[in-house]
């Protein structure tokens, strides 16, 4: 049921800041791009400024903080915590509790960007109006022990006005004076953090509204690739919530996650270890089973079970996912014997049997894949 809430409730400062960066983004930014233009300093600190507060709250506010996705040296903390203030999104601590109250409540009440609540709800309305008690922030042990996240809490408006505004202006005034501190002002600082901003707050609402739900659909978290080209490759949420510890939310290769790609280098730059991926045979039995769980819900319902066909085929799939399931614990275990065998003696026959295993691996993968098709062709004819 959407939300409604009276004009008492509302949160002057949260509203004043988000709505006023949004007005001045469409009104006073095009207005000084009509006047004075822009050059390619101002593009490059506006993409500069943009990459850096993003990347630290998907990469350190989100994956690191709130999920514990790998270990970071002080200095990845740092640099996140401090470009994560600039992005206007709350201190790491209160933005971590939050989000993990997300995952443990999704959809439900005390969800604080609540789905269910409406689309503009979960977008940024409960941002807008308070609460009627601050929670507590009693889901976040880990980050009370870290003196750089409590330091970060305590001076958070300093770091952010200064990083995220500040900053900008003063670049920009060195680069060309009064006009450029405003430029800079106005680009890398008000647009760029209305920018990041709404690029997290789609994530609760668009992510949560349209896409696809290949891992599960117990919540309403969806995949959508074009969310992640804007998100720094968090538009993969229907993984992230199966799987919220995993450092990837694009697991796929050819999946957009510049945040993994970064924690990935940045892994073998010694700066971050520990990196916590699912293995791909949990990844692939937790889709059978969702994926039979499903089926199961269609062959029980009435539609289905006048439709002869159709039952018949999605029996057909059931079968078949039962079995590729069974086959595909058989073929890991020989996977992983042979790869053990190889790292003792690498013989001629040790090597032969390896590949042999590596290839039924690649065969029941795509079968795999074949038949979530399947279903999904099943459930579109239902």
């Amino acid at each position: 049921m959407p939300f409604r809430l009276p004009a008492s409730r509302i949160n002057w400062t949260n509203s004043a800041f988000l709505i006023g960066t949004f007005v001045v983004t469409c009104t006073a930014v095009p207005l000084y791009l009509w006047f004075y233009g822009v050059d390619a300093f101002q593009v490059t600190m506006f993409l500069l400024f943009f990459i850096a507060t993003g990347l630290s709250i998907t990469l350190g506010y989100h994956r690191l903080f709130s999920h514990v996705a790998f270990q970071a040296r002080w200095p990845v903390r740092l640099v996140t915590l401090v470009f994560g203030a600039a992005a206007f999104e709350n201190s790491a601590m209160h933005w971590v509790s939050d989000h993990r109250k997300h995952h443990k409540h999704v959809d439900h009440d005390d969800d604080p960007y609540d789905i269910s609540q409406g689309f503009w709800y979960a977008h940024m309305g409960w941002i807008l109006f308070k609460l009627d008690a601050e929670p507590p922030l009693d889901n976040i042990p880990d980050l009370r022990k870290d003196r750089l996240v409590l330091l970060q809490d305590r001076f958070y408006v300093t770091v952010a006005v200064s990083v995220g505004l500040v900053l900008p202006a003063v670049l920009g005034y060195l680069h060309s004076g009064w006009l450029g501190a405003l430029g800079g002002f106005l680009l890398a600082g008000v647009a760029r953090v209305t920018a990041v901003q709404h690029m997290t707050f789609f994530i609760n609402s668009l992510c949560h509204t349209i896409g696809r739900q290949p891992y599960s659909d117990r919540c309403s978290a969806r995949d959508s690739w074009i969310m992640a080209i804007f998100t720094f490759g968090e538009g993969y949420h229907n993984y992230h919530h199966e799987f919220q510890h995993d450092y990837r939310n694009g697991v796929k290769w050819w999946q957009w996650d510049p945040t993994k790609w970064t924690i990935w280098t940045l892994s073998k730059l010694g700066m971050v270890d520990g990196l916590r991926r699912v293995p791909e045979e949990k990844v692939l039995l937790s889709q059978l089973a969702d994926t039979r769980r499903r089926l199961g819900e269609k062959l029980a319902c009435h539609t289905t079970a006048g439709n002869a066909r159709l039952q018949q085929l999605l029996q057909a799939s059931d079968a078949k996912l039962h079995q590729l399931g069974e086959r595909w614990v058989v073929l890991k275990a020989q996977y992983a014997e042979k790869a053990g065998a190889l790292k003792v003696e690498y013989t001629e026959r040790a090597v032969v049997q390896f590949d042999e295993a590596r290839a039924a691996l690649a065969e029941i993968r795509h079968e795999v894949h074949q038949a979530l098709k399947l279903l999904e062709l099943a459930g579109a004819a239902a």
